[in-house]
């Protein structure tokens, strides 16, 4: 599948997103750093979030006065003040989109309405994401797939039958551009709880590329990800973990998200196939590092060679240890020395 100008597939070089989210605090300063530090890093796109105080939490939620608590951190006020102060408004998603085409790193963003779809669209928005809430939101995602570009699911919370269900909704628009995303909707999971096999079991079940959205504190968790051919790598970034706000701390920051892109690559090249080879290199350690048959003593010609007259030693230049049932019953050309090298020709 291509996503811009890009080939994702599995088992080739993962599509790296910086997921800024909310991780801008409504500062588009700060966003614009982001971006630039996640242009540096390697990146190869940039995800925000597209909502706000009416598209995604009901009055009833917020006269409870709650807080997302998902991390030991402390938020400033209520769950209502939050979302005020970090949704993005319409006029900073075109700034942000215009400064990511400047940039030179592709600009997107999970919508959370139909509304938020359109507006997307009308800023040409390449592909959608699909947060993991959304998996079951089936006219929300009917109404992507009628936009007919590459649609990213991330499968947190879902049962394979969900997940089913959200796929065969956006085939039957006529839309089969899908990635999915392993994913498991919990900041931060516990290891056990990760369950990285289900990479290529959603690859295998269903037949799409399949990519892996992060939620883990640090960097090996993703890394090990690549070594299961995940196609995309969606990991939430931030410039400073201490900052407030839902998702920093979860976040990679720029030096991790650097590792992650630079190993990506040399994991990647590392897989290499699944046919035996010895490359060239190898063959030349070969030469080195393997043994050859050697005397173990002196021996005078003419005599006739037994096990006991034979040792393996470096270098694996000449006949090799798996060869000494052919050299046992030979006869000796010449003398030889204690610890000196056997040749074919050196025998009758």
């Amino acid at each position: 599948m291509k996503l811009g100008d890009k080939e994702v597939k599995d088992f080739g070089l993962p599509y790296l997103i910086a997921e800024v989210g909310a991780n801008h605090n409504g500062d588009m300063d700060l966003a614009k750093k982001m971006i630039d530090s996640a242009k540096s890093c390697g990146c190869d796109a940039v995800k925000f979030q597209s909502w706000n105080p009416d598209s995604l939490i009901a009055q009833e939620e917020y006269d409870r006065n709650q807080q997302y608590n998902d991390s030991p951190k402390k938020h400033f006020g209520s769950l209502r003040e939050m979302v005020e102060k970090y949704y993005l408004r319409h006029d900073q998603h075109i700034e942000l989109k215009e400064y990511c085409d400047k940039a030179e790193i592709t600009f997107f963003s999970t919508p959370f309405s139909i509304e938020e779809v359109d507006f997307l669209e009308e800023l040409k928005v390449p592909f959608y994401k699909i947060a993991s809430m959304d998996i079951n939101n089936l006219l929300f995602l009917k109404h992507i797939a009628k936009k007919n570009k590459p649609i990213i699911i991330s499968t947190g919370m879902a049962t394979l039958a969900e997940i089913e269900n959200a796929i065969k909704t956006i085939e039957r628009e006529g839309n089969c551009q899908i990635i999915l995303l392993h994913c498991i909707s919990i900041y931060p999971p516990a290891y056990e709880d990760i369950h990285l096999n289900n990479i290529p079991m959603l690859r295998q079940t269903f037949g799409y590329p399949t990519g892996f959205s992060d939620h883990t504190i640090g960097i090996s968790i993703p890394l090990a990800s690549v070594a299961l051919g995940t196609c995309m790598i969606e990991k939430h970034f931030t410039l400073n973990k201490e900052l407030p706000g839902w998702d920093h701390e979860v976040s990679a920051n720029p030096d991790e998200m650097r590792i992650i892109v630079e190993e990506s690559r040399n994991i990647v090249k590392s897989l290499g196939r699944y046919r035996r080879i010895v490359g060239k290199s190898e063959e030349e350690k070969k030469l080195k590092f393997r043994r050859s048959i050697v005397v173990k003593k002196d021996l005078k010609q003419g005599h006739i060679l037994t096990a006991d007259d034979l040792d393996f030693k470096r270098p694996g230049t000449d006949i090799r240890p798996d060869e000494a049932q052919y050299v046992i019953g030979r006869k000796l050309k010449h003398d030889f020395k204690n610890n000196e090298l056997i040749h074919w020709n050196d025998m009758y």
